[in-house]
């Protein structure tokens, strides 16, 4: 596979993530989006944030996406598969990823304030760390900064 393959799938990927993004405003939540794709690129799992709907602090979009791939994958390992992701995982969220030994991180939108996945912590490249998946940041990072700009302008608009 050349670059330009594997930069056109990874921004297929990012699209789709997208896509789910978008319905988690509907519940109040966040707008992020994640999917889990095997080294096939079959989509195993997907999922939007649902904090709110779900009352669940844990409800980000990868754990939802990473619990429902290793679920149809049978189990909890999850090498060889890609999780695509609208903005830079969490500390939570990057320490689910390596634990679920996931292959390959792609996502939109750097987030400087929590993310843990180059921003303000680099946890899934932690050289002491015996699983550190590929991570390639800022795919599609206009189109997920804006959907997340969007809904923070809205939200502290409304009273």
């Amino acid at each position: 596979m050349t670059y330009r393959d594997v930069q056109a799938a990874d921004e297929a990927l990012v699209r789709r993530a997208l896509e789910l993004a978008v319905v988690a405003p509907r519940t109040g939540d966040v707008p992020v989006g994640a999917v889990v794709v095997d080294d096939t690129g079959r989509e195993l799992a997907a999922g939007c944030n649902a904090r709110e709907a779900l009352g669940d602090p844990t409800a980000h979009a990868e754990v939802l996406a990473l619990r429902a791939a290793a679920a149809a994958r049978g189990e909890w390992r999850l090498d060889g598969c890609t999780l695509a992701v609208t903005v830079e995982p969490c500390t939570m969220c990057a320490g689910a990823i390596g634990l679920a030994r996931v292959s390959r991180v792609v996502f939109g939108a750097w987030e400087p304030r929590t993310g843990a996945v180059g921003s303000l912590w680099d946890v899934l490249r932690d050289r002491r760390l015996n699983h550190r998946p590929e991570v390639v940041g800022g795919v599609l990072e206009a189109e997920c900064a804006s959907l997340m700009e969007s809904f923070f302008l809205l939200h502290r608009e409304t009273p």
